[in-house]
């Protein structure tokens, strides 16, 4: 017994192909143009900023061809089809992103003790562009709810908050000399940043060990043994392909008296019980009560 559930996951990872390819190919636009910004401007922090977003850059191109890879339809080698790579996606880029912060922490806190004024008008006019480039590549993923499109998220988010930093830092510099004000919004920022990450990161590592990807276990449980011919049930997993898409198997033990005649029957109320769960791939084995199963441990 066996059901799946395609055209609404197959549009969504379209739709979330389509996002991250905006994501990269603005992001690509912009690192070129920062670093041109940065070497014009002489700052160290745009240069800096410039190197990460090169960085984000490749993890979104990553992204994007994992994505679209996700979409390819099943066959021997992968008979659950390629969702599982825009997982492998997320996961990168967590790392990725992990890496990135951590290095700005590095480059941040040795200013502290020893802070630099940069060409100040420059760094106005970019932080300007780039809140609004990342900004806009920020909005277009917000509109996907894939794993995936989460993680590159706080990518841009962290773009974002990066170039809101530097244009507070610019603008107050403009009236008063504390370029120390840079490397402690910094610091601040990248902290918050990869709090954010760590629980993605936590969420994509559970996924990829086959943890239960929610606490509707109990209740799927109760639903399957609500119909009045299911005495019990065991071998009852679910998991997740991509953080989307979820899988159950499960085998139900039937009553005594059930007979060929009410298979039919049970079968229709076992689909209803679990068609609000909207998975995208079920197994259900049906057992007789004096059968034993044949996945039994000895």
């Amino acid at each position: 017994m066996h059901s799946h559930n395609h055209s609404h996951s197959q549009e969504n990872s379209t739709d979330a192909s389509k996002r991250i390819g905006w994501a990269f190919f603005l992001n690509v636009v912009f690192t070129v143009i920062e670093f041109i910004g940065g070497w014009l401007t002489n700052s160290t922090a745009i240069m800096a900023d410039a190197v990460h977003d090169l960085g984000d850059s490749l993890s979104i191109g990553t992204a994007w061809g994992l994505n679209k890879l996700s979409d390819k339809d099943s066959n021997q080698t992968f008979s659950y089809g390629y969702k599982r790579f825009s997982l492998l996606g997320a996961l990168i880029n967590g790392i990725v992103l992990t890496v990135g912060s951590i290095w700005i922490l590095l480059e941040a806190i040795p200013r502290l003790a020893e802070p630099e004024m940069p060409q100040v008008e420059g760094m106005v006019l970019l932080s300007i562009f780039g809140m609004a480039v990342n900004g806009f590549a920020a909005y277009k993923l917000s509109e996907g709810d894939s794993l995936n499109e989460r993680v590159l998220n706080w990518h841009l988010l962290e773009d974002v908050l990066g170039w809101v930093a530097v244009f507070i830092v610019s603008i107050v510099l403009m009236f008063k000399p504390w370029p120390i004000l840079d490397p402690i919004l910094s610091i601040g920022f990248t902290l918050f940043i990869l709090f954010n990450v760590f629980r993605n990161l936590k969420e994509t590592l559970m996924l990829f060990l086959q943890a239960t990807p929610d606490k509707q276990l109990s209740k799927i449980r109760s639903d399957l043994l609500a119909n009045d011919k299911v005495s019990d049930l065991h071998h009852f997993h679910i998991w997740s392909l991509d953080g989307e898409r979820n899988v159950m198997t499960v085998h139900l033990v039937l009553d005594e008296d059930v007979s060929l005649e009410h298979l039919q029957s049970l079968k229709e109320n076992v689909h209803s019980s679990l068609e609000k769960y909207k998975f995208e791939h079920t197994t259900v084995e049906l057992e007789f009560a004096n059968e034993q199963c044949r996945d039994e441990v000895n």
